[in-house]
């Protein structure tokens, strides 16, 4: 019989797998529970901190018996009373991107009906990286982060993770207007911005301090992208992708490419050269501010057409296209855009993920119109995080 479980109990488990999210699942006597802070293998001592239906939810109290991949955090806000942004740093490198590697491959088996095998790879160190942060002043105007599943903000004196271009360690000595989200960025042209807005309500950031406008050096371009622009927020991640997005569309002269949810044009940017000036982009974003960014990045290429508004409602706009690159928000892309990009009946489906299940959900889409999962390729973005990028390229399938 199924146990109730009830919120600030203390049982021990051992703990079984990771999950979708960052946690890590356990039973006990029927029930199923997500951890934070544990591993695989490990034998914990956990607290109840939520009950549902379905599962329920928990912290480590106390590690009875560790796994070998268990390693002190190197930032000491990284604890279940912490900040609530790394839920990975105790557990070594390696073993992030296994697990991460173990999520995708699971996302793939249960969602797309797909054996898939991935090595999420290395992108650098595993600090430092992070260049877009988004910090939150408590009541008394003090610097730090929400903590894990609660309204309560956790004030840090420096985020690890965080590109030496921040200057957390800086900002954290200063007394800020109270109860304010502080969105800091900085660019690999060394300039820094800072934009504040109310932590409630749907006001838009204003710029406090630094340029309106970001300067970023990718391949052979700079791209202008102001505060309220979307940006890759780890500082190899624009390069990175953008090689593996031009490797994987492999576009041909006079090509007709559509970039959706293309932000400021990191992936146009990529891509134009090379289709030559018969060829031509349409950049589809909703976000005013980026498409504006868009259109002065490709102010002197005629044959990129920069268009503003939902991507579901414009596609059906379009009757062909060879070349099809996506990076949709979280979310994914969904049934109803996926059906008119497989109408365009491109050659080629470049898709960069951010979320797993998602894209394993969209793969099963592209399936039943007849594409095929050529390559996929997984990226580890966010290390000391659950996070994970993937790119996946798809093909029409080869009929026999």
């Amino acid at each position: 019989m199924k146990r109730t479980l009830v919120v600030g109990e203390v049982i021990e488990v051992a703990i079984e797998k990771v999950a979708h999210g960052g946690h890590f699942i356990a039973r006990y006597e029927g029930c199923v529970i997500f951890v934070r802070h544990a591993i695989p293998g490990e034998k914990c001592r956990i607290q109840i901190t939520s009950v549902g239906r379905s599962f329920n939810r928990a912290d480590v109290v106390e590690v009875l018996e560790a796994s070998n991949h268990r390693v002190d955090a190197p930032c000491e806000y990284s604890n279940r009373d912490g900040c609530g942004g790394c839920d990975f740093q105790h557990i070594t490198i390696e073993q992030q991107r296994s697990l991460k590697a173990e999520v995708i491959v699971e996302q793939f088996a249960r969602i797309a009906k797909m054996e898939i095998a991935v090595d999420v790879e290395s992108v650098g160190t595993e600090l430092g990286w992070r260049s877009r942060i988004t910090a939150t002043s408590d009541k008394n105007g003090k610097l730090g982060f929400i903590g894990s599943r609660s309204h309560t903000v956790v004030p840090v004196k420096n985020c690890l993770i965080a590109a030496k271009g921040i200057g957390f360690s800086e900002l954290a000595t200063r007394t800020w207007k109270a109860d304010m989200r502080v969105e800091i960025a900085t660019s690999n042209s060394d300039e820094r911005s800072i934009s504040l807005r109310p932590n409630h309500g749907e006001s838009k950031s204003r710029l406090s301090e630094g340029p309106g406008l970001l300067h970023e050096k990718v391949l052979e371009r700079v791209l202008e992208v102001s505060n309220n622009s979307f940006w890759q927020s780890h500082t190899k991640a624009p390069n990175l992708l953008s090689e593996v997005v031009r490797d994987f569309a492999s576009v041909k002269k006079a090509d007709h490419v559509l970039d959706l949810y293309g932000g400021v044009g990191l992936f146009t940017a990529a891509l134009i050269d090379n289709l030559g000036p018969e060829g031509r982009i349409d950049l589809i974003e909703g976000s005013k501010s980026a498409t504006a960014d868009a259109a002065r990045n490709f102010l002197a290429n005629s044959n990129v057409k920069v268009v503003t508004g939902d991507v579901a409602t414009h596609l059906p706009r379009i009757d062909a296209a060879d070349v099809v690159v996506l990076d949709p928000p979280r979310e994914g892309a969904g049934k109803v855009v996926v059906n008119e990009i497989a109408r365009a009946k491109p050659r080629t489906i470049v898709y960069v993920a951010c979320d797993p299940a998602a894209l394993a959900r969209d793969t099963g889409y592209f399936l039943e119109h007849g594409f095929s999962l050529v390559k996929l390729r997984a990226f580890d973005l966010f290390p000391m995080t659950h996070h994970i990028e993937c790119v996946a390229l798809f093909e029409p399938a080869k009929v026999s």
